[in-house]
């Protein structure tokens, strides 16, 4: 259901026609390096290309149908090719193993979604830098274990999740360079049959290069690699979608995502304005952990192949990229229409009557030469009357005749001053940005 709202480019990828054309090409690569080495005649090759074509619906249907008799899926394709080609296709697949099409062809595959999905990474890249500089001073208050902090700026918070998807794309660049080796190294990977420059020169044709060493097949640390990068890049999404939906709870409502003309949040209860795409991150982030999961038992294989990670990748393939390439695109949109409420910021902020500047007076009380345990007593006791008598934490602090012995009204006062913990926040941007 996914494929639905996902984008053409991505779901093209994984088609049945674009699979076989995979092939073709890998096996067409192949042939040519045969020719180069002296080992197929060059009228093989030019055969082959020459009347290989194109792949249709048709196509598909007629291979299905080989393959009930074959169970062999690249039996049934090669069988196809010597109907279409003639006696030439017998120099097709000379030498090789099921897994010298199936892995660099699954390369060619991963390597491409990989340009999409650094493409849709931009794009969330680029929605989260504008917003956070248009919030660079935007204060709000921070919070840990659920609880106010202290204040910080809501760029503040956005420059954090755009660091974070630096690390993830810098992931994502080595997966796809990790994955990006083909081979033509036959049944166990000794080129028992066909030299490797055979397979230097066709890797090197398909924009590949050549695994080093491998088995029956490419070792599956390599995908395991993908798709781990993949599911992480899915949690930190899955993390700021977490936030906005915390901050869009009825009590904060700091944020809230886009709400549309004619847009309805519930069947019952036409009130509601839910965190909808949120929560569908969130849970699709579930799902990319678990082809994770499955790509990291795909490793351990027998001896030098087993075919047990053949199904797994069928399905972990197309899903992960292409629930992944929705994802980014689905984020990218939230956070460009994202609804900020810097008043209801301010009104949140100002909520515990100024005790998130509690930090800050125990500092300057420790400026003053005060014993740091006693600053804290002097400071907690006059916070917590906000909580238990609800006494504002100012009028209290003024009211403290131990404070006011270290301190002067005026520089209590200039104790509440926001701006205060915004002050490194044009270095922070430039850290992270390059810029502020």
């Amino acid at each position: 259901m996914i494929q639905r709202y996902s984008r053409p480019q991505m779901v093209a990828l994984w088609t049945s026609e674009e699979r076989l054309r995979r092939w073709r090409d890998v096996e067409l690569a192949a042939l040519d390096g045969m020719v180069k080495a002296g080992i197929a005649p060059a009228e093989a090759a030019t055969v082959c290309r020459s009347k290989a074509g194109d792949f249709s619906a048709a196509d598909v249907a007629r291979i299905d149908e080989i393959e009930k008799t074959t169970k062999h899926d690249v039996i049934a394709f090669l069988t196809f090719m010597e109907e279409r080609v003639g006696p030439q296709a017998r120099w097709l697949h000379f030498g090789m193993t099921s897994s010298d099409v199936l892995d660099t062809s699954l390369a060619l595959t991963l390597r491409d979604a990989a340009k999409l999905l650094l493409e849709g990474v931009d794009k969330v890249m680029a929605a989260v830098e504008k917003r956070a500089f248009e919030h660079q001073r935007t204060v709000m208050v921070g919070r840990s274990h659920g609880i106010h902090a202290e204040p910080i700026s809501f760029g503040h918070k956005l420059a954090i999740w755009f660091d974070e998807l630096k690390r993830s794309r810098e992931r994502l660049v080595r997966a796809r360079d990790a994955i990006s080796v083909g081979m033509v190294s036959g049944a166990v990977g000794t080129f028992a049959h066909l030299p490797p420059e055979v397979e230097a020169h066709a890797c090197a044709a398909l924009g590949l290069k050549s695994d080093p060493v491998s088995s029956q097949v490419i070792q599956r640390d390599r995908h395991a690699e993908y798709f781990g990068a993949l599911a992480l890049l899915a949690t930190s999404l899955e993390k700021f979608a977490v936030e906005i939906r915390h901050l869009q709870r009825t009590e904060v409502r700091e944020v809230e995502e886009a709400f549309s003309v004619g847009q309805k949040g519930s069947s019952a209860m036409p009130h509601k304005r839910n965190p909808i795409l949120s929560e569908n991150l969130t849970g699709l982030a579930r799902l990319m952990r678990g082809y994770a999961q499955a790509a990291l038992e795909d490793v351990p294989l027998w001896h030098e192949r087993d075919i047990s990670h053949s199904s797994v990748e069928r399905v972990i393939g197309p899903d992960a990229t292409v629930t992944l390439d929705f994802m980014l695109h689905r984020f990218a949109g939230l956070i460009e229409n994202l609804r900020v409420y810097p008043e209801n910021m301010a009104k949140n902020l100002a909520l515990l009557g100024g005790v998130v500047n509690s930090q800050r007076l125990l500092l300057e009380l420790a400026k003053k030469g005060v014993d740091r345990q006693a600053a804290y007593v002097i400071v907690q006791r006059n916070a917590m009357k906000f909580f238990e008598q609800n006494v504002d934490f100012k009028t209290a602090l003024l009211g403290d005749a131990d404070l006011l012995a270290k301190m002067s009204k005026a520089e209590v006062e200039a104790c509440f001053s926001p701006d205060y913990h915004l002050r490194a926040v044009d270095e922070i941007f430039k850290r992270v940005f390059g810029r502020a």
